[in-house]
C-alpha cells in the first residue's frame, strides 16, 4: 500500500505532517488497542483466583500426607494425632495459611482460613 500512495502524483509535494496518519486512522487504532487491553484484562483476572484455589488444594494435601508420614514413624501409633507444632519441624516447612486442622475419631477435619475456599 505504501508503494501505491508514494507512486501517487502529488506525493514529493507533501510535506512531514500531510503524509501523516489521520485523525480517524489514529482514533481506530486507538479503539482496537483498547478492546485487546479489555480481553487481555478480563482473561488474567481469574488466573489468580484459580492459583488460590490449586494453593489451597495442595496445601491441604500436603498436610494429610505429613499426618500420614508422622503416623507411620516408628514409636508412634497409626492413631497418634499430631498438631501444626509437630509436624512443622520435621514434616512441613511452616504452619499452614491456607488450612487449620482437628480431629474427629482420629480423623483429620479442616477448616480453611482467609480465602481458601
Amino acid at each position: 500500500m505504501l508503494k501505491h500512495l508514494k507512486a501517487t502524483k502529488g506525493w514529493d509535494d507533501k510535506n512531514v505532517l500531510e503524509k501523516g496518519f489521520t485523525l480517524v486512522e489514529l482514533l481506530v487504532v486507538i479503539v482496537i488497542l483498547g478492546i485487546l487491553a479489555a480481553v487481555v484484562i478480563f482473561s488474567v483476572s481469574g488466573i489468580s483466583d484459580r492459583g488460590t484455589t490449586s494453593a489451597c488444594k495442595a496445601d491441604k494435601q500436603t498436610i494429610q500426607a505429613a499426618i500420614e508420614a508422622y503416623r507411620a514413624l516408628d514409636g508412634h501409633s497409626g492413631t497418634d494425632d499430631p498438631n501444626s507444632a509437630a509436624l512443622v519441624p520435621t514434616f512441613l516447612n511452616e504452619t499452614s495459611e491456607y488450612h487449620t486442622w482437628t480431629y474427629t475419631a482420629h480423623v483429620p477435619q479442616f477448616t480453611a482460613i482467609g480465602d481458601c475456599a
